[in-house]
This record gives C-alpha cells, structure tokens and sequence, in this order.
C-alpha cells in the first residue's frame, strides 16, 4: 500500500475514546478499554474506517505483558488481549467494506514504566535485551491475531530503534515500520539526530514521525528523506505538552492539519499520512478529502 503516495492513516485512538467519555488516565492508557469495553475499540476503528482512513492501528500501543501483570492479569490473558486488539480491527476493517491495513501498534520500550519517556527519550540502565524482551512477545501475538503488519511507534531512543530493527529478522517475512517522537526539527526525544538514527536502523520497510508537533514534520521529512529512500509516513500530535503526572495534555495545539501543510509533507515523501494524539476522525476525514 505504501507504494502509493496518497495514504491515509488513522488519528489518535485515545483521543476518540476519550471523545466518547473514557477515561484513560491510567498506566494502561488506551488498553485499559482492551479490557473493560472491546466493543468501544472496535467502533473507533470503524469510525476511522467511515473516514477514510486506509489503515488500521490497533489499541495496543500500551499493551506490554508487564504493564497488564502490574494490573493481576495472567500472561495467557494478556496475551489474548493483544491478539484480540487485531481481531477488533480486523472486524470493524470487515464492516467498512473489507479494505486497508490493520498494523499492529508496538509503543516504546519506556510504556511499560508509563512515565512519558517517549518525550525525554531516558532509557539510562536499560540493556538492549531488556528492550528485546519486552518488544518480541508483543510482537508475536499481534501477528498471532492476524496483524497485516507491524508499526513500531513513537520510538524515542535511538538505540531502541536499533534494537527493535534487528529483532524483526526474528520474524521473517513480516512488513514493520518505525515511527519516531522528535522534539524539534532534527532531534528524536533522546538528542539524536533523525538521519543518525535512520542510518543505524535495519529490519522496517518504512520510516515514520509521529506524536511530535506538527511545525516540526517538514524539517524532520527532509532530513529523513536524505538518510534513506524507504518510504516516509507523518502523522504528527496536535502540538500541546503532556503532563505525565496528570496524564493530560496542555498549552495552544491544533485540531487539524491545513491542506496546505498535508500537500507539503506528501511533496517532502510522506507517502502516508495521519494523525496521533488530539487528531480525530474529523481531520482524518479532511485528510482524506485532500
């Protein structure tokens, strides 16, 4: 699909939950819904889906086995909740007429500790095996529910990124992209420059940013675009600061994307692109009007 150049990705997952009344302020941030309404997963999917979204993410950016132990839930029921992440996907993928991707979402090594660290990019103390440890089970029972592909996702940590490239010739055959947190225009979270970062990476198809202000994307597409000719994804936050101690975001953000802005990005070789935190269906679907 990423051979096109007119991709459209899904938005925020909890951002639409938290729209329809959840709250999310917990450790298991959007997988808390995994476990109490799979149902309301699955109709923010189709609701992405009547959007025009091309893609699928599913609800388990924060879905690691440790983080569901801290909550008493046994490693064969966790693992049945991140396969049934996909299988949520692919039903609402069903309903929507069958088309798209559903991918499977890997969040960073740093969820499991859900103190923000996809904004600080700290992994201080943390082993490269450590990191595979966590990642490779997660991996296996997305693919397990049927995932068409991985999507590792807001990584902030250049040497995770390495790690994570090079775990997935664990899985032969399987298709994954990474997508990086940046905190300005030519930095991920933890100061390395993007083009480093890329050039140090094997094992992903494709190379994105997400969950980073929108004012950065073009910069970090063009430096991207220099370090590698795999294909670019952008699909940025709403540009607000998140508070991980009251698990809120604050300051002035956007909605959504300008046409203009979108245009921009596809000409700098986002050849898909969406949204992450505080972009909904809405803008997806003005996204996908072009």
């Amino acid at each position: 699909m990423l051979e096109r150049g007119d991709v459209v990705l899904d938005g925020g997952f909890a951002t639409e939950l938290e729209a329809r009344g959840y709250d999310l302020r917990d450790p298991l941030w959007s997988a808390r819904v995994l476990v109490e309404d799979p149902q309301a997963v699955e109709d923010v999917h189709v609701a992405y889906f009547e959007a025009g979204a091309d893609v699928a993410t599913t609800a388990s950016y924060q879905a690691t086995f440790e983080g569901f132990a801290a909550r008493g839930i046994e490693r064969q029921e966790a693992a049945r909740l991140l396969r049934l992440s996909v299988e949520l996907a692919r039903s609402a993928r069903a309903q929507a007429g069958g088309r798209g991707l559903v991918v499977g979402s890997v969040g960073p090594w740093c969820v499991v500790r859900a103190d923000g660290g996809e904004y600080t990019g700290n992994y201080d103390g943390v082993s490269d095996q450590e990191i595979a440890a966590v990642q490779r089970p997660r991996i296996a029972e997305l693919l397990a529910g049927g995932a068409d592909a991985i999507a590792f996702e807001t990584i902030p940590n250049a040497r995770e990124a390495a790690v994570v490239g090079r775990l997935m010739r664990e899985f032969s055959g399987v298709e994954a992209w990474l997508s990086f947190c940046c905190r300005d225009g030519q930095h991920l979270s933890d100061g390395t420059r993007i083009e480093d970062a890329i050039q140090a990476v094997e094992g992903v198809v494709a190379f994105g940013i997400n969950c980073t202000p929108p004012q950065y994307v073009a910069s970090l597409l063009a430096r991207a675009r220099a370090a590698t000719d795999r294909p670019l994804l952008a699909y940025p936050n709403h540009g607000r600061v998140w508070d991980e101690a009251s698990y809120t975001w604050s300051g002035e953000g956007v909605d959504g994307f300008p046409p203009s802005l979108v245009e921009r990005w596809r000409e700098q070789g986002a050849r898909a692109v969406g949204g992450c935190c505080g972009i909904g269906p809405g803008a997806i679907a003005e996204i996908a009007r072009g």
